[in-house]
């Protein structure tokens, strides 16, 4: 087959396989994990459910790869404030922020317990934790980040504690709780 061709064929696979996610994610949080059938995440998809089975097969398998999507969404924005140029005190302060504005939103609920056991949550952990200790490790070179303290165990910290994020009433309050976390971080006096 010439390449278009292939191509034309992938593209329409990857929005068929997002519209599936992309509608059971949204019936699920309108109606409810056990309220959900295949059959209506067909006919809101807008397809056929021979062709739903082609892709997926169940509602479960279909709400963890629209997680593993999210996931990999919220990496590469926190690697993207990370990786911007500045101050190396901004950037981990922006990704702190970042990180504890996703708990903040996260979803609690069954959907969430069953999406958040998974070993891709697990690796996706391991490389926020990685991401937040190589911004800790430059921060100690630029002594703006305390160094009595290994970056390793900086990194759990500050993750531990913007977990809490998903708890708070508000933005504000979860801007707070990231300016505590800073100054947890600051070299003493």
């Amino acid at each position: 087959m010439p390449k278009l061709w292939n191509q034309t064929i992938e593209a329409h696979r990857n929005a068929v396989h997002d519209a599936i996610m992309d509608t059971a994610a949204a019936l699920v949080g309108k109606h409810g994990m056990r309220s959900v059938t295949m059959t209506q995440v067909a006919e809101e998809s807008g397809i056929g459910r021979a062709t739903l089975y082609k892709y997926f097969t169940d509602l479960e398998s279909i709400l963890v790869a629209w997680h593993d999507r999210h996931v990999t969404g919220h990496l590469q924005e926190l690697t993207a404030l990370a990786d911007q140029a500045g101050d190396v005190s901004a950037r981990l302060k922006a990704v702190l922020e970042g990180y504890a504005l996703i708990q903040h939103k996260r979803m609690a609920s069954e959907v969430g317990a069953l999406l958040h056991r998974d070993q891709h949550v697990g690796r996706a952990q391991q490389h926020l934790s990685d991401l937040v200790r190589r911004l800790l490790v430059d921060g100690v070179k630029a002594g703006q980040v305390r160094e009595d303290v290994a970056p390793a165990e900086l990194a759990s910290y500050c993750l531990f504690a913007l977990s809490a994020a998903g708890s708070m009433r508000s933005e504000s309050a979860v801007r707070r709780l990231v300016t505590v976390t800073m100054a947890g971080l600051r070299p003493p006096p």
